[in-house]
């Protein structure tokens, strides 16, 4: 992998890794595999380390909105994008130049009417965003490929390629029928996201304005539940309401995770994870991935200019689906304009690493990883899109963390929920053979 080693430095100097304020102690446990920091290293002696160590472990991100951008006509993934003109955080390009090895790229539905037509549509668009996906992975086989199982990321990473997982964010396009878990599965999809931002007919979500329809999951939900783990998919309760945490690790025979989640001790958010969710989730086995939404990651003020201008803004929007190339390009020009008028303050690497600092004080090492939500509304002050992931290293080095930790924490620990989800699968097969 190439990082872009002269940018960090200069970054590291001007002080966007450091807010200066001091640095929580370190919660590092196992053997340094490549030195201790020590009080003689310099910043950039500390840098080189953390660079290395990035370029030595696999790094995934198990949340990135990207499909919608592949479906936009005229979007290549093989092209570098400038996020500050088109908003677009993540391509091939710059997943190399953060030394990004592998993501999963969530095919995502804004919830919509909740009927025979309205499934139908949300199916359709999520079909197109998978076949987006696979087909990008096939135009760009020799620097990207399409992967369904854990070895497969390792494998793409010795070529020197990116891995391409796919999910779905929102349940929706599954409509009313459990078969179509296995379609999805069937291309290539290895987690859902049970809800999203409104209740649907799975789960009930965390900011459904109405609350609860559902008391947790539905048993429509249930059933879903039980077809995921029958086949080898991920059950993701990030988005949902605490009770559909607490019923998922109730229902699911695998672990479960969390694809883009943070710890609510430190940031009291509804979509974030409570101190008694992070120790059931590491008894459960899986895994809460950190995100890149400062509103997730710090305590922002209160905003409601921008809130009401975004509000009314989204009123006038269509779906995603249905933008053509010069709307979505106005409507992207619109939240700049917004953003622009009324700025919300960014969170940081160092916010990042304090949510790791206190996931691992809770539920341990094993249990912790990263899920950015590039192109989904994620990027923050020192990660603003894949070229800076090298940048949670960096601080995660800097505040003590082994080469062994932090190889977990980028990879080795969804990878082990993936595998025991399998495990999971084929040992339901073989009691329930069809």
């Amino acid at each position: 992998m190439n990082t872009r080693r002269s940018t960090i430095f200069l970054l590291a100097c001007l002080g966007v890794l450091l807010t200066g304020c001091a640095a929580p102690t370190p919660v590092g446990q196992g053997a340094a595999v490549e030195g201790s920091p020590s009080t003689e290293e310099s910043e950039e002696a500390l840098i080189a380390r953390a660079l290395a160590i990035h370029d030595r472990v696999l790094t995934l991100d198990t949340h990135a909105d990207t499909p919608l951008r592949m479906i936009e006509p005229g979007f290549d993934m093989a092209e570098r994008h400038d996020p500050r003109e088109t908003g677009s955080k993540l391509d091939y390009p710059r997943m190399k130049e953060g030394g990004l090895d592998a993501v999963f790229f969530a095919a995502f539905v804004a919830q919509d009417i909740r009927n025979d037509e309205g499934n139908e549509k949300a199916k359709a668009l999520a079909l197109q965003m998978i076949d987006a996906v696979i087909a990008s992975t096939q135009q760009n086989a020799d620097i990207a490929g399409l992967a369904l199982n854990p070895e497969d990321a390792y494998e793409l990473e010795k070529a020197g390629k990116r891995a391409i997982y796919l999910g779905i964010e929102n349940g929706y396009p599954l409509g009313d029928d459990v078969a179509n878990v296995e379609l999805y599965y069937n291309k290539g999809v290895r987690y859902i996201t049970l809800v999203h931002s409104s209740n649907n007919d799975l789960a009930d979500s965390a900011t459904d304005d109405d609350g609860p329809e559902h008391e947790g999951i539905s048993p429509l939900g249930e059933a879903v539940v039980r077809e995921m783990n029958r086949l080898g998919m991920m059950v993701d309760v990030s988005h949902g309401n605490d009770d559909v945490f607490y019923d998922a690790i109730a229902l699911s025979k695998a672990p479960i995770i969390a694809s883009h989640s943070n710890a609510r001790a430190v940031t009291d958010h509804k979509r974030n994870m409570s101190d008694d969710m992070l120790r059931l989730m590491a008894e459960n086995g899986g895994v809460v991935q950190l995100t890149m939404l400062s509103s997730y990651l710090t305590d922002i003020p209160d905003n409601p200019e921008r809130d009401a201008a975004m509000k009314e803004l989204r009123a006038t929007m269509k779906p995603a689906g249905q933008m053509t190339q010069d709307e979505r390009a106005a409507m992207r020009q619109a939240m700049n304009a917004v953003e622009a008028k009324y700025p919300n303050p960014s969170a940081n690497v160092q916010h990042v690493v304090d949510h790791i600092d206190h996931i691992v004080k809770i539920a341990g090492i094993d249990h912790v990883g990263i899920g950015c939500d590039f192109d989904g509304g994620g990027g923050i002050d020192g990660v603003f899109d894949a070229s800076e992931v090298m940048n949670i290293t960096i601080e995660l080095v800097r505040r003590g963390y082994t080469e062994a930790e932090i190889r977990k924490i980028w990879g080795g620990n969804l990878m082990r929920v993936f595998r025991d989800v399998q495990a999971v699968a084929q040992q339901l097969q073989a009691d329930n053979p069809a």
